[in-house]
């Protein structure tokens, strides 16, 4: 489950500061625009329905528009998802076993399609701006598909810069996702978004 939250609320990056107080979703629309690639540390928590918490994940992430993702979880496990603009891979060295999906099929219309994808932001999702809170900007982003598996996004700016996401899934839960250290449209290495798995390991299509 852990992982299919990734899948929906999964990556953002820093955008260049404007030089203008904007709402949220103009925030969200300049860091589309502007930012191609960016990389940074998450951590990330599930709280189910009645607030219960799942133990929180830490680790590092990278991208590269359209479709070039890397989320590589550090504790309290490893595990990493990495996508190289075709097909999606989650390799979990724990159970030597990598999952691999389409890129469609693996985000579709999910936040990690506003972020990683090149197609229009209002096709896939009707965007508001919401009250601030917690010292940030928020906008929601509700998925125009009714079968996307979340309810919505919740997305806080601070500075012009993504800081953190909410997503409510299907089964009430809620996964956040903060964000820090990010650097905007670094030079990424060659092979950053390719993944070889390791000799032995169970491969799943599905």
């Amino acid at each position: 489950m852990q992982s299919k939250h990734f899948l929906a609320a999964v990556l953002l990056a820093a955008s260049p500061v404007l030089a203008w107080s904007a709402d949220a979703p103009t925030q969200l629309r300049q860091f589309v625009a502007k930012v191609a690639s960016a990389t940074g540390e998450f951590t990330q928590q599930t709280l189910g329905q009645q607030g219960q918490a799942k133990p929180p994940q830490s680790g590092v992430f990278s991208f590269q528009r359209p479709g070039h993702f890397k989320w590589q979880v550090q504790k309290p496990y490893a595990q990493l998802i990495v996508s190289d603009g075709t097909k999606v891979l989650q390799y979990d060295p724990d159970l030597s076993q990598v999952t691999e999906r389409t890129v469609d099929k693996a985000i579709g219309a999910s936040p990690a399609a506003i972020l990683f994808g090149s197609g229009s932001l209002d096709d896939a999702f009707i965007v508001s701006a919401q009250p601030d809170r917690d010292g940030l900007q928020w906008l929601r982003a509700v998925p125009r598909d009714t079968g996307a598996g979340f309810a919505y996004a919740d997305i806080g700016f601070k500075n012009d810069m993504p800081a953190r996401l909410e997503l409510k899934d299907s089964f009430g839960q809620t996964t956040r996702i903060d964000l820090s250290h990010m650097v905007a449209n670094p030079k990424l290495p060659a092979g950053e978004f390719t993944f070889v798995p390791p000799k032995g390991t169970d491969v799943v299509k599905m």
